[in-house]
């Protein structure tokens, strides 16, 4: 599997240094989507803070290896967030978790089902 990024550079606005227009992904023998996940503990029981972004983070991770998988093979992610006010450190815990890597990220500010869930992650996988 090969993963391509694609920043064109005419005629679109720049990408930051952490985010990417599109990943193209070649013959990937895999894939994996991967629903909401929360900031929840093996209980079910949420984080009280922005500290959660570490347990969502956590909680990806063991989905992801669960098909063999790591944080590598992220080729898309959303994340709901709660408040406008969590984007940077949602932002921090996204580039924490990839490393350099990038890829196509979209952050949305909602209404979570439960006033607990401060932020959710949904990402597809690919290898």
């Amino acid at each position: 599997m090969e993963m391509i990024v694609r920043n064109p550079h005419d005629g679109i606005y720049t990408a930051t240094s952490d985010y990417v227009h599109a990943m193209e992904v070649r013959q990937p023998d895999r894939l994996v989507f991967v629903s909401g996940t929360m900031g929840l503990d093996e209980a079910g029981a949420a984080g009280v803070d922005l500290d959660s972004l570490q347990l969502i983070w956590s909680n990806l991770r063991r989905i992801l290896a669960e098909a063999q998988m790591t944080a590598d093979n992220i080729v898309r992610l959303t994340s709901y967030l709660r408040d406008a006010s969590f984007a940077e450190a949602n932002q921090n815990a996204r580039v924490a978790a990839l490393g350099a890597r990038r890829v196509p990220t979209t952050a949305i500010i909602v209404e979570t089902l439960r006033e607990d869930w401060l932020v959710e992650i949904e990402i597809i996988a690919a290898a």
